[in-house]
């Protein structure tokens, strides 16, 4: 693994990165050829509830390919960095990838990769925005060089109340959704979807917008509670996931009608009490828990030969396999690439006709089959609905997507508009 660091990292995150450092230097800088990969991301300011455990399963998956003999020949080189949720230092950290050849950037982080967009398109680098980001972006004739390489929060948004209404005998009119949200763009980014679905529907949206990070929300649930909702849907990160699950617990709610997007995890359920919780749902993009065969395949051929790159008991978290899950398309991108021009040259644009071709891709099971192409860097929208049991969170529906034409009708017209004002 090759590492630039001009951020020291704490904790295991930074005593796994230095372990790994001397082996992966000197791979780097053999004859080999090389992928270079940047993932600068805030480690220690906002996003430290998923850096950590999502990077870990990057790192696992990566260090588990360059041990067979990487893709198509190539072996693929990480850098890693903390950009705090700082732009300045998040663009510092770019152009520094873009000095020492990165072709792909993973920032994991809303504002940090609007900042970037721009810079992206026009240096031609790939950048993944995965849970993160412009949903837009899943546009890639107007965003050919951005890669949400997962379901956008308006697709989030759509296949959560296609799983209402199948619940619900097949109707949601007349019925009542309360949308509960972090006030920050990402918190409202789903409400074009929304309010196009009630539109559409016939059920009433409430939106109950709550004050960054999330701490207080005693004023907001028992608004909720009033509004008497079918459905509940909470849309935050970290701690405000957990105050809005307790806020929505000790206000009485059916936690099997209260939903949340992708960020909710196995330590959201340990700080509010995995009792209190059986029953929430969430939208998940991959499987959970270390059954699927490639986490298997990480714990014997990595974790079990001591070479891991965090704590053992975060294999098969949530958010380590949304990690895993990156980390495979990204590196089914290469072998894609690598198929098309064996030999190069090794550059942004040779990695975008890879990841452009990535075609019913399941990283043996992991993920619902994905296609990207030109048109569509999301990779079809599909997802499935899962259950907190009090041990895990287990499917109640099978890989699905829904309601793509109104998702779609946002994003061409938001993407529209990026390109007509690059903003």
């Amino acid at each position: 693994m090759s590492l630039t660091r001009r951020n020291i990292l704490t904790g295991a995150a930074a005593a796994a990165l230095a372990s790994q450092l001397p082996v992966r230097v000197a791979l780097a800088q053999g004859g080999d050829k090389v992928v270079r990969i940047a993932m600068p991301m805030d480690f220690t300011k906002v996003y430290t509830f998923v850096t950590a455990e999502y990077n870990q399963g990057q790192r696992d998956y990566i260090t588990m390919m360059n041990q067979r003999g990487g893709m198509g020949g190539y072996t693929i080189a990480i850098d890693i960095s903390d950009h705090a949720n700082d732009q300045p230092r998040a663009i510092e950290a770019y152009e520094r990838a873009k000095s020492q050849g990165a072709v792909l950037v993973d920032p994991l982080s809303t504002p940090v990769a609007r900042a970037l967009t721009p810079r992206a398109l026009e240096d031609k680098i790939n950048m993944v925005t995965a849970f993160s980001g412009r949903s837009d972006a899943a546009d890639g004739t107007v965003f050919p060089y951005v890669f949400p390489l997962s379901p956008n929060y308006w697709t989030q948004a759509g296949l959560l109340i296609e799983y209402f209404k199948q619940q619900d005998g097949g109707s949601l009119d007349g019925k009542t959704i309360c949308f509960v949200h972090i006030d920050t763009p990402f918190g409202k980014e789903p409400l074009p979807v929304l309010e196009a679905l009630a539109a559409k529907e016939g059920f009433k949206l409430q939106a109950f917008p709550y004050t960054p990070p999330g701490n207080d929300q005693s004023a907001i649930w028992p608004q909720v509670r009033r509004a008497r909702p079918d459905w509940t849907m909470f849309w935050g990160a970290g701690v405000g996931q957990t105050v809005a699950l307790t806020e929505a617990a000790r206000n009485g709610l059916d936690m099997g009608r209260v939903c949340s997007s992708v960020w909710l995890s196995e330590s959201d359920m340990d700080v509010v009490g995995r009792d209190q919780t059986v029953g929430v749902l969430k939208f998940e993009p991959c499987v959970s828990g270390r059954e699927p065969q490639v986490i298997q395949e990480i714990l014997t051929e990595v974790v079990g030969a001591g070479k891991g790159a965090g704590p053992e008991d975060k294999v098969g978290t949530a958010y380590y396999n949304y990690g895993v899950m990156l980390a495979a398309l990204m590196l089914e991108g290469v072998r894609r690439a690598a198929e098309i021009a064996p030999d190069g040259p090794v550059n942004g644009e040779w990695l975008n006709a890879g990841l452009n071709s990535i075609t019913e891709f399941t990283a043996e099971g992991l993920i619902p089959p994905t296609t990207i192409t030109p048109e569509d860097h999301q990779g079809g929208g599909m997802g499935r609905v899962a259950r907190w049991n009090g041990e895990a969170f287990e499917p109640m529906t099978d890989w699905f997507s829904a309601n793509q034409d109104v998702v779609w009708e946002e994003v061409r017209k938001y993407s529209s508009e990026f390109a007509k004002s690059g903003q």
